[in-house]
């Protein structure tokens, strides 16, 4: 669920994670590749607090990449045609 803090609506990771589509383990890969920013806001226990715009940007990104290897997949079963 949500967090509202100063009128800020907060994601934690496993919400943004089943958002988005992917894995925690996958959204960690992408932090630690800089493909996409770390959250910029943490709670008292250090747990990561992803913003509106953090997840809309990290929701881009998905698609993004999901587009590139459904392009590379037909691609790839293009030459296996040919």
């Amino acid at each position: 669920m949500p967090l509202k803090i100063d009128g800020r609506i907060y994601y934690r990771t496993a919400e943004v994670c089943q958002i988005v589509g992917i894995g925690k383990s996958t959204l960690f890969r992408w932090i630690r590749q800089n493909i996409v920013q770390d959250a910029e806001y943490r709670d008292r226990k250090g747990w990561r607090l992803f913003a509106e715009h953090e997840l809309r940007s990290l929701e881009a990104e998905t698609r993004r990449i999901q587009r590139n290897h459904v392009g590379n997949n037909v691609r790839n079963t293009l030459d296996l045609v040919a």
